[in-house]
Formats: structure tokens, C-alpha cells, sequence
């Protein structure tokens, strides 16, 4: 089973906002990773390549790679979309459908998105654009009608914006649960990227709809990279759901339904 570094993203930029400095990677940090994937000897793959593995389909090449990036924030298309072009490496771009929107008004208000036009202009240059739900809440602590529409929805209007259907999706803060991931199936997304464990590899034998993740931060240093692009460094997915996640979870639904704040990330 070859195990596969999926890799999370968020922003890219040398400017972010104190609440998501801590998941910004500095442009020239991330030329470094890009090199450093490409000096590994690992061949990055469209996310659809890995999916059908998991499906049972074609294996994937040896010492493989996914890139993803969640949210939809401005650096992508000024920043990161150039980057991979001139390196000609795929990529899963999932976006925040409500932070499009040109109110400003959306989920991130004190950073910059990307507009519908750049979204469409990704897609014909063939970036994959998935799914991150219309508002990014932690979709395992609403009513189940409320989860439904945010999965629901956010395809529909980015499928209404693209002119075709979309299928990949990522679970905010890579939360999910049973009948969430019910619901993301029923919706018609043939995959969905969680996080697990923090940090972990996937693999041909992982969940589509719960698959793996390395998180890459700011404070993601040169030689854990090192360690994610030899295969090492973090567990492989799947494994059983721990105690520990089930009772965050219980602990979040409960903060939830009391309306008191907690501190969870923004993937």
C-alpha cells in the first residue's frame, strides 16, 4: 500500500492577518517546499488519481503526491497558481463559497479572497476546484438540516458559477462525523479531505471521504518537511477514530449548542 503525502495549504503570502499567520506559509518558504517535493524524487498527482485508487481503481505511481489548498484566499491565483504552473504541477484548490462573495461580508473578512472570475479563470487553466461549504462552520455540531445546506448549496453554486459539476470537498477545520459524511456522499461529492490526527499520510487504502492530510504551517520547519516527502514523520492513514477525537467532538458540539467560544483551526 503506497502511503501519500496529501499536503494542506492555506495562505501564501508574507502579509496575513494575526488569526492566520500561523497557517501561512511565506512565499519563498514555499518555492523551498515545492523544491524540496520535486528534489525527493515524489511525482505530484491530480487528487482524482489517488481517489480512484481508493475506489479500487488503478494503483497510483510510486512515491506520489497530492497538493491541496483550502479556503480560496487572493494569494492563490497572484501567488501559487504561477508557481505550479511554471513547475506543471496539478493542484486541488477547495473554496469557501461565501467568502467569494462581494460584500466582503463572508467568513474571512479581514483577508483577501478570491472573486468568482479568478475562480473561473483557475478552473480553465485546470486547477480542480472543490468544495469548502458556504460559510466554514464545524459542519459536526449543526443540526442536520443546517449541514445539509451548506454541503448541498456550496455545490450547486460553484457547479452554477463553472458551468459543470464539481466533485471534491473538504470538511472545514477537517471536521466531520458519521452522518456528515453521509451527507457529503448523498450530495454527490466523490471525496472529501479531512485531518486526521493533526497530520497524516494517506494512502491507497485511506477513506475518500475522510482521507488524510499533512498540514503545513508557518511553523512547519525545513526537516519535518524533509521527513513528510521521504514518508516519514506521521502515521498513515486509515486508522480507527481515537477516544481523544470523539470527545473533542463532544466537547465542541456541547460549546456549540451553549453559544460559548472556542478556538478551532481554519482549515
Amino acid at each position: 500500500m503506497s502511503v501519500v503525502p496529501v499536503f494542506l495549504y492555506h495562505a501564501v503570502s508574507d502579509d496575513s492577518p494575526s488569526w492566520l499567520a500561523q497557517f501561512t506559509v511565506g512565499p519563498r518558504t514555499f518555492v523551498e517546499q515545492l523544491d524540496m517535493i520535486a528534489g525527493s524524487g515524489l511525482h505530484v498527482i491530480p487528487l482524482r488519481r489517488l481517489v480512484a485508487a481508493q475506489a479500487g481503481g488503478p494503483p497510483v505511481p510510486r512515491r506520489s503526491a497530492v497538493l491541496t489548498f483550502d479556503d480560496g484566499y487572493a494569494d492563490f491565483a497572484s501567488t501559487v497558481a504561477p508557481l505550479l504552473a511554471a513547475r506543471g504541477l496539478p493542484a486541488t484548490l477547495y473554496v469557501t463559497t461565501g467568502a467569494l462573495e462581494p460584500s466582503g461580508r463572508g467568513p474571512f473578512p479581514s483577508v483577501a479572497t478570491l472573486t468568482w472570475d479568478q475562480v473561473r479563470e483557475l478552473d480553465r487553466a485546470g486547477v480542480e476546484i472543490g468544495g469548502h461549504t458556504e460559510t466554514h462552520p464545524q459542519l459536526d455540531t449543526l443540526p442536520r438540516a443546517s449541514a445539509r445546506e451548506e454541503v448541498e448549496g456550496c455545490k450547486r453554486r460553484i457547479e452554477d458559477e463553472l458551468g459543470h459539476g464539481v466533485d471534491s470537498f473538504a470538511y472545514p477545520h477537517g471536521y466531520s462525523s458519521r452522518t456528515v459524511r453521509a451527507l457529503v456522499r448523498e450530495a454527490g461529492w466523490t471525496s472529501a479531505a479531512a485531518i486526521r490526527a493533526a497530520s497524516a499520510f494517506s494512502s491507497e487504502g485511506d477513506d475518500s471521504l475522510r482521507f488524510a492530510r499533512l498540514m503545513v504551517r508557518a511553523d512547519t520547519g525545513r526537516d519535518r518537511f524533509a521527513l513528510w516527502t521521504s514518508g516519514e514523520g506521521a502515521p498513515v492513514a486509515p486508522f480507527a477514530e481515537g477516544l481523544r477525537t470523539r470527545g473533542w467532538r463532544a466537547y465542541r458540539r456541547a460549546r456549540a449548542v451553549t453559544g460559548l467560544p472556542y478556538r478551532a483551526i481554519p482549515a
